[in-house]
């Protein structure tokens, strides 16, 4: 008995230091030969398969056939049916290896092409991956177990339930997954918004079951694929695609300090370059209405006049189209809003040609600074909520008597 336990060793031993060394050699070949014919390839693909060790993963199929080979030589029967298991499974574990380093060269090979900026396939690969160690699983098990992979197979549908349950998760992100792609939802390179899981930057990558995100201080948030299906996000490649970035923000105005314009006024306004012209060619339009309806005299409730709202806002509004940072071919609007308890606001909505963050702030304030500066020009009023120094000068002058009337 024990002669043959060690006859069983030193055999099954001694095939696998052949092997061994059969692997040996042909991986040192292998290697050796596929970097120089790579290296002399003008194709970018090769060394993908070479990055992903393709041709390595196969340079095991030397050693694979010196122990299927190994099961017609041997005469004891333990060991041909213990090679014949480990070639079979030998085999499995190869083919694995092989279809997932061409996979991953594939979505490198992928990467590359411009159809990627829009599209990723790297939860299809995450897929196949899933399909291909699902398959290789159940071959393994048969061989272990030496029963047909077809029986196992249909043995499983009884587990069906069992598996959908498991992998939840999965299939909703494969559904997702497929959704997002199919309409164009979002793509590596997007700068997205999800309040509910605290991400607000850019997407880095996009798998079968999650999406990476690199938030504005450069962490990373997590979100499940079927999440960005299931709940509300807001992607802003829409703006970093088109010609501009919005402006759109308003200032309030203290609607005690809007009134019509009189002579001194107007004279003054007249000098504006900006709106010189409109002022004239309106004063010009409502003096020749007055006058048809027989409007002369100085009653403001009769005809029509200018306002030093209105004119304004024609200022704002030549003000823009003079700044050569805004875009005019989109829309270009200043504009009433409700009126409220906090003023009147006058909203500026508008496009930027720079649709960097930075830079964009920094048109957007430079506005709001000259809006803020000639606002007293026009002899309105910002109208601001009173402060705590605004009440101490307050009871100051009503204390030394110079508030009194």
């Amino acid at each position: 008995m024990y002669a043959r336990l060690v006859a069983v060793l030193l055999t099954f031993l001694a095939i696998l230091l052949v092997a061994i060394i059969v692997h040996w050699i042909t991986k040192k070949i292998t290697i050796k030969v596929i970097h120089r014919l790579v290296e002399n390839t003008k194709t970018d693909w090769d060394d993908y398969l070479l990055k992903h060790k393709v041709f390595q993963s196969m340079s095991h199929l030397a050693s694979a056939l010196v122990f299927y080979y190994s099961t017609n030589f041997s005469e004891i029967l333990e060991v041909t049916s213990f090679l014949g298991t480990l070639t079979n499974i030998y085999f499995v574990i190869i083919f694995v290896k092989v279809i997932s380093g061409a996979l991953k060269a594939a979505n490198d090979i992928y990467l590359t092409t411009p159809y990627s900026a829009s599209r990723s396939i790297k939860g299809y690969i995450q897929l196949v991956m899933i399909m291909v160690y699902f398959i290789a699983i159940i071959f393994i098990i048969a061989f272990v177990f030496k029963k047909s992979p077809l029986v196992l197979l249909t043995g499983l549908t009884a587990f069906a339930a069992v598996l959908l349950l498991v992998f939840k998760d999965t299939i909703l992100g494969l559904v997702a997954s497929i959704q997002l792609s199919a309409n164009n939802m979002l793509k590596p390179g997007d700068w997205i918004e999800v309040p509910k899981h605290n991400a607000n930057g850019s997407v880095i990558d996009i798998s079968l079951t999650t999406v990476k995100v690199q938030n504005g201080d450069k962490t990373i948030s997590t979100i499940p694929t079927y999440s960005l299906v299931a709940d509300s996000f807001l992607n802003w490649s829409g703006m970093e695609e088109s010609d501009g970035r919005r402006i759109k923000r308003s200032i309030n105005i203290d609607m005690k300090s809007v009134r019509f314009c009189d002579a001194e006024m107007l004279d003054k306004f007249k000098k504006f370059r900006l709106i010189s012209n409109y002022v004239v060619e309106k004063q010009k339009e409502i003096s020749e209405y007055n006058k048809n309806l027989g409007i002369e005299n100085d009653l403001i409730p009769n005809g029509r006049r200018q306002t030093n709202l209105g004119i304004f806002r024609k200022y704002l509004e030549e003000y823009l189209k003079n700044n050569p940072k805004i875009n005019q071919d989109m829309s270009l609007l200043v504009r009433h809003l409700q009126p409220a308890e906090s003023g009147l606001p006058i909203e500026i909505y508008v496009f930027s040609k720079v649709k960097e963050l930075n830079e964009y702030e920094s048109i957007q304030a430079d506005i709001f600074d000259h809006v803020l500066a000639i606002i007293p020009e026009f002899e309105l009023r910002v109208f601001q909520a009173p402060s705590g120094n605004d009440i101490i000068d307050l009871s100051e002058k009503l204390s030394s008597g110079t508030g009194r009337n």
